[in-house]
Order: structure tokens, then sequence, then C-alpha cells
């Protein structure tokens, strides 16, 4: 497995194939073989605008020759190299070099493209975007080649010269339109309808607001183009699973325009998933939420306020992932949960801090109160990290803070979960190692370094390892990456392998609690069995996190919203549980000190 093999192309093409062994079989991994002969088509450009051009063969001509003939050619228009262009099948290695040519094509003869220029140009980037050979793109060798493609035709659509203050460029997969603005324009627009596949059209449409235009200085242009297959090349050179769910739409505007509208229809219109507005990244080359945010989103449709940047944001989109289901119910849950959530754990922690005295005169309770404190106040920082960290992302804030906020909710998340794992330890002292006794320094000492000391240096190795690549922080979201380098492998691995030996803790505590008590009777030792088992279980499952393996369920089947709700059911309420199971229910509590409580509260009141 991961063996490269690298075979050669047949000998009517030129370049290469490369092969990777997945699961003792060659999976193609890249495809450059070409027919496209430059030579050829300097051949053509010759006798047809009769300019002497000293031909070269494909592997001897170099970048310099290359420039200056395509200057010398060009001075017009290029229009006589799109037939060999369009008799060329879009393989692999035919669409980079075609990718190739454009880019030259934009950084060498983009002043006062024409109509004509412009025309040329969109037949031949509308070959390589024809939607029955986009899954070519797969294998072409440069995983960026539909990065380059979208700004080289973005630079070179941004010069169009407009006849008659607008123009208006169509082929089927791309479309160019221009307007001239001023600052009395009452708002200008661009709508697209454009073909998607065999099987219907998408929409998009562009608004450019009227306070926007107040911001001219003088009359200047507007150019919008729009890629209704693009999203599904630069999709398909990517990891992360989220597709492009609409139109590309790129803008061209003054530098003092900088908020656009922008409605995409939905290529797939799923109910149940979130729609996400982006905007393309140009020097990350990568899908950003921050540039965008979701004004409204229907079934059919999204309507997206995205900011533009001529040095960064010029291209949007949508995103959707069908493994993320949307629903209102969710959404509620959510917000009801952690802040109840987070006034339960107050409440402990206000009740722990007046009764502590009472219930911390044995060492064992001292030290299963300790824990227990603890966790309260680990799963409290969570919780508010975890709403400042979707703060910090809708509000389109600094990469920085976001990544300090991911930081922080991983380290106390982890907390959270080394203190249920040294409870769970705790438990078994006290269940198997009856005649052992340990101090309470050495219990401290251990105590923090499972629950602060292990987190700390898990977040520190991960964020070390992965910031550096750009690979800490995943797409649309202030949290650990994924799909890149498995960076959230750094929170699943530990919180799953607690889960685990904190299960086998409540089944060692099962057993021992339902041994039949001597001299009962067969009903009541069953009934006073059960009731102790339940009562155990019930008292341990939150606070020993048991209910985060309720998130297995939702990766098993992740389209599954029953399996979503009563997983955020379990984790948003888990500090109410440990109010009421870990607090309010302990009887050293219950019996001894609600009067205290009550006597406290009313001497502080008066």
């Amino acid at each position: 497995n991961g063996a490269i093999c690298i075979q050669p192309c047949s000998p009517s093409f030129h370049g290469e194939m490369s092969f990777v062994c997945e699961d003792r079989k060659w999976q193609m991994l890249s495809d450059a073989c070409a027919n496209l002969d430059v030579q050829s088509l300097f051949q053509h450009w010759t006798s047809c605008l009769v300019v002497t051009v000293a031909l070269f063969s494909f592997c001897s001509l170099t970048a310099s020759n290359v420039f200056s003939s395509l200057q010398r050619i060009f001075k017009t228009d290029f229009s006589c190299i799109i037939p060999d262009i369009l008799s060329s099948p879009a393989i692999p290695g035919n669409i980079a070099d075609i990718v190739d040519l454009l880019k030259k094509i934009s950084l060498l003869l983009s002043e006062n493209v024409t109509r004509a220029k412009m025309q040329s140009y969109s037949k031949i980037a509308n070959h390589i975007l024809n939607s029955s050979i986009i899954s070519n793109w797969a294998f072409v060798k440069d995983r960026k080649a539909g990065s380059e493609l979208l700004d080289s035709v973005n630079l070179f659509a941004g010069k169009l010269l407009l006849r008659n203050g607008s123009e208006s460029i169509q082929e089927p997969f791309i479309a160019t339109k221009g307007y001239s603005i001023h600052r009395n324009t009452s708002g200008t627009s661009f709508d697209f309808s454009m073909e998607f596949n065999s099987t219907g059209n998408i929409t998009g449409h562009v608004v450019i607001p009227e306070e926007e235009l107040l911001k001219l200085p003088r009359t200047s242009k507007a150019i919008s183009i729009a890629f209704p297959t693009l999203g599904a090349v630069m999709q398909s050179t990517g990891l992360d699973p989220e597709f492009v769910n609409g139109m590309v739409l790129s803008m061209s505007l003054p530098e003092e325009l900088q908020r656009v509208l922008l409605t995409f229809e939905k290529v797939n219109k799923l109910e149940h998933v979130e729609a996400q507005c982006v905007g393309w990244h140009s020097a990350e080359r990568r899908w950003d939420s921050s540039a965008c945010r979701t004004q409204s989103d229907t079934v059919s449709s999204v309507v997206c306020v995205c900011t533009h940047q001529r040095r960064t944001y010029r291209s949007f989109s949508i995103l959707m992932s069908p493994a993320t289901p949307r629903s209102a119910v969710l959404d509620y849950i959510t917000r009801v949960g952690l802040g109840l959530s987070i006034f339960s754990l107050i409440l402990c922690l206000v009740i722990e801090a007046i009764v502590w005295h009472h219930v911390t005169k044995t060492e064992i309770t001292y030290m299963r109160h300790f824990c227990l404190v603890n966790i309260a106040a680990s799963l409290l920082v969570a919780d508010v990290l975890f709403i400042l960290a979707a703060i910090v992302h809708n509000t389109a804030l600094n990469y920085k803070l976001c990544v300090a906020a991911t930081f922080f909710l991983h380290f106390f998340y982890l907390a959270l979960f080394f203190w249920m794992f040294t409870l769970g330890l705790l438990i078994l002292y006290g269940l198997l190692l009856i005649f052992f006794k340990i101090t309470r320094s050495v219990f401290l000492a251990a105590a923090f370094s499972i629950g602060y000391a292990c987190p700390l240096v898990i977040c520190i190795l991960t964020v070390a390892i992965t910031e550096p690549k750009n690979g800490y922080l995943r797409s649309g979201a202030c949290w650990l990456n994924w799909y890149d380098t498995k960076a959230l492998l750094a929170f699943v691995v530990p919180a799953l392998s607690i889960i685990v030996v904190n299960l086998v803790v409540v089944v060692v505590v099962v057993v021992k609690t339902g041994r039949s008590s001597i001299g009962e009777g067969c009903k009541s030792q069953d009934l006073s069995s059960m009731i102790r088992i339940s009562k155990n279980v019930a008292l341990l499952t939150p606070l020993l996190g048991l209910t985060w393996g309720f998130g297995l369920a939702t990766v098993v089947d992740s389209c599954s919203l029953a399996f979503h709700i009563t997983f955020a059911l379990l984790n948003a309420f888990q500090g109410f549980f440990i109010l009421l199971f870990g607090t309010l229910l302990d009887r050293k509590v219950l019996i001894m000190d609600y009067m205290n409580i009550f006597y406290t509260l009313r001497s502080c009141s008066l």
C-alpha cells in the first residue's frame, strides 16, 4: 500500500501516468498524457496571421520563446488556435496544457481585452469546463490547476473593454458580463442562467447595493464571471467532503466597492443540510467562510453577503456537507442546553463552595468532590469557549483569534475528559483497593498531572505539528481540522479511550453493587439490586462522560437526525446532569447541608 508506479503514455501521446497501490490494486493517481502539439499551434497561428515565428519542438521550446512569440502573434486576436484546441480531447494532460496556455495569455496579453479576445478566451476555457469531462480534472497532475484557471480568467476578464457601457459574452459553461457604474446608478445587478449538466440549468444573481455605489469617486466598471461547473473542478482536487453546490461567481470591482449580495440556486436541493457562503482565498487557495455570511437559506437557494477584496476574495460560492443535517430542533436544543448547562455548573460550584467543609471530612469524600469541582469547572469554561468560538467564526474575526479559541477549547474539553478519567480511577480505587491508603498530597499531584498536564501536552503538540502547515483549523469553524491533517484525532482518541475505560468502571460498579445481600428474600433482593444498579448507572453516566459515547452513532449514520438530536440532548445538558446527580442528589449534601445553604444565603441577603 502506498507504492507509486509511473508508466509512459501510448506512442501517440507524450507525458506519463502515475498509479498508487491501494488495497492490493493499482489506482490512477495522475494522468499527464497529452496530444496537444504546441508546434502545430504555432504553425496555425503563423499561417493565419502571416507572422513568421520560429518553430520549436515541444520539448525544446523554452518559456522565453513562448512568451515572446505569444506577444508578437496576439496583438489583435488568437481565434486561429481555437479549432485545434476544440478538436483535441479534454483528457487530463491536455487540460493541464490548456490551463497553462490560458495563464500565459492572461499574464502577457490582458491589455485592451476586446470582445473578440474575450470570446476566443471563453471558447478555450469552455472546452475544459464542459460538464461531461469534469471527472477528468481529478487526474490532472497539478492539484492547483482549477485555482490557476480561476485566477487567470478573473485577471483576463477584469480588463474587458465595455462597448456602450455594457458587455455580455456567453458560453455554455462560462459567462462574462460587464457594466459601467457610477455613484448615481440605482443599483447594478448581474443575472446568470447557465447549463450545469444535461438535465438542467442553474441560476446566479449578483447585486451591488446602492450604498456601495455611493462610495465611487468616478465612473468605473463592474465585471462578473459565472462558472456553473468550476466548483466541481476545485472540489475534485481537494480533500474536504463539503461540495460546492452552486455556481462560482467572480467579481472584478473598483477597490471602493467591498460589499456584494449574491444569490445562488442550489444544485442539490437537500432539505436537512445547511449551506455555507464562502469566498475563495486566492493566496491560500481554499474556500474561506470568513469572507461571507448567510443572509437567508431556503431549500432551493441561498442569499450571501460577501466582502470583495481584489487581492484575496474575488470569487464566491456555497458549500454544503450532506454529513451535517440542518434542523431548527438541533439549534434550539443546543442553545437551551448550553444556557441551562452553564447556569447549572455555576450553581454546582456555588453549592460545592458553601458545603465544602461538611462534605470533605474524610479523604475519599474530599477526593470525590475535588474531582467533581474540576469536572464542573472544565465543562463550564469549555461551554463558554464553545459560544465564543462560534462568535469569533461568525463575525469573521482574524485567523489568530480563531486559533487561540480552538486551542483553549481543545484544552478544556480534554481536561473535562481527563478529570472524568481521574474520577473513574478514584471509584476503582475505592472499590478494589480497600486496604491501600493514598495520602491527600499524592492524590493532588496525580490528579493535577492527569487532569491538566496531559491535556496541555496534547494540545501543545497538536498546534505545534499542524499549524505550520496551515492544518490546525478546519474550514468553516473554529475547531480542529480533520480532512487535511487529522488534527481532530488529538481529541477523538483520548476522549474515546477514556469513555471505554469509564465504561469498564461502570461495569465493575454494577457487578459490585448487584451482589445479593444475605438474609434477603428473592423478591426484595432482586428489587433492591435493580434499584442500586439503576441509581449507580444514572449517577455515573454523566459524571464519567459516557453520554459522549453516543457520538459514535452519528459517525455510523451521519445523516440520521434522530442520532444527532439524541447526542445533542445528552451532551448539551451534561452540566445540568452533573448538578443533579453529582451535587443535589449527593446524600451528604441532601441531608446535612441544605439547611446550611439556606442559612448562608439568608445571612448574605440580610
